[in-house]
């Protein structure tokens, strides 16, 4: 079995040198929502198919002016020790934007979402890595004990007030924010999504019922054994549908708010009003730094519009042709949505340093004590 493992590790491995991660991005990350995703649909977990495979929960990616459901999924962890942390949904102040998930030795921040199966919001309590194996947790995950050995049962308090919403932030979205121990996991290395990954999301893009304005929230297909297998007898449909309020289409607004491919085809960036704690100390130095955050962005937004306006004008230069054009037009697009996603991110990293800390519950009085 050992052996086994290591072929499936170094078939990954292989896989993920020909997956280009720029190429994962341009489908789930960098673009701007005006309308929050679908919730989560209820469905339950198949089988897991194997020793080293880990859950990566189902989401809601958005593709051709809609939202579309990718599976959950088992897939291979490419790396002895590594975790998953989910992708998840955000607010940026201007749209919803997509953060993308990744494997490495720690779970991340995942947006406080309660993505289930070990995923309650933080961390994760479906396993764990002992002796070069995954030890699953019978808990939370669907295992047959009988071909795989390494398990045990600890039940695991989901501390997560029970909800279905899939993002973070914005009207009505999860109000949780990164710890300082998940800030300090998204600097440590990891990998992006497998190529297994990558090609379980374009699956999912192209199946027309995953789409949310045809299952209205409620895929048919909610889970599968194995990326990709979309017709296995072991796929899982949602037992319950999730909310799903798209926008008027009829009035011509498909709620997608643009990929631009320069910066200055970015929206104007949309900051909150000065806040009003009370405390007018902390609302100046908030203030202070919104400020001081909105210039340094412009600066970033004229630097990368420079540098890519030479670019221009040495392929002018060069008599360059149509393809080599396209190519660096798809270059700026894919820096022009990492730089908004970034802006976007330092933004609702400003705004939930200035929400009011989480309140620990009280300890409770000794025995014998009132």
């Amino acid at each position: 079995m050992r052996i086994l493992f290591l072929k499936r590790m170094l078939l990954l491995a292989l896989g993920m040198l020909a997956l280009s991660a720029a190429s994962f991005a341009q489908i789930a990350v960098g673009v701007s929502v005006s309308f929050a995703p679908p919730e989560l649909p209820v469905y339950e977990q198949p089988l897991c198919p194997g020793d080293g495979y880990i859950w990566t929960p189902g989401y809601w990616a958005w593709g051709d002016d809609d939202y579309f459901w990718v599976p959950g999924t088992w897939v291979l962890a490419p790396e002895v020790g590594f975790f998953w942390t989910p992708g998840y949904w955000a607010w940026g102040g201007s749209g919803f934007f997509f953060n993308e998930g990744y494997w490495g030795p720690v779970v991340g921040f995942y947006g406080g979402i309660n993505y289930g199966f070990g995923y309650f919001g933080h961390g994760y309590g479906g396993g764990r890595w002992e002796g070069g194996h995954f030890y699953y947790n019978r808990s939370v995950n669907n295992v047959n004990v009988t071909e795989i050995h390494n398990v045990y049962d600890t039940r695991v308090v989901n501390n997560t007030a029970v909800t279905r919403v899939s993002y973070n932030g914005g009207q009505g979205g999860i109000t949780e924010r990164a710890t300082r121990d998940e800030e300090a996991a998204a600097q440590q290395r990891h990998i992006p999504p497998v190529s297994a990954q990558h090609q379980h999301l374009q699956d999912a893009r192209t199946n027309q019922s995953l789409r949310a304005s045809v299952n209205h929230g409620k895929p048919p297909i909610a889970a599968t054994p194995k990326p990709g297998a979309f017709s296995d007898r072991g796929i899982v449909a949602a037992r319950e549908g999730g909310r799903y309020n798209p926008p008027d289409r009829s009035a011509g607004n498909s709620g997608h708010t643009g990929a631009a491919v320069h910066p200055r085809e970015l929206p104007p960036a949309v900051h909150p009003a000065p806040p009003n704690t009370g405390n007018t100390k902390l609302d100046q130095r908030y203030q202070q730094q919104q400020e001081k955050l909105q210039a340094q962005q412009d600066r970033e937004r004229q630097k990368l519009q420079q540098k890519q306006e030479q670019e221009h004008q040495q392929l002018a230069k060069k008599s360059a042709d149509d393809a080599r054009k396209q190519q660096v037009e798809q270059k700026h697009q894919q820096q022009t949505q990492q730089l908004a996603q970034k802006h976007a991110q330092q933004q609702q990293k400003l705004e939930t340093r200035q929400s009011p800390p989480r309140q620990s519950a009280p300890k409770p009085a000794p025995r014998g004590k009132p």
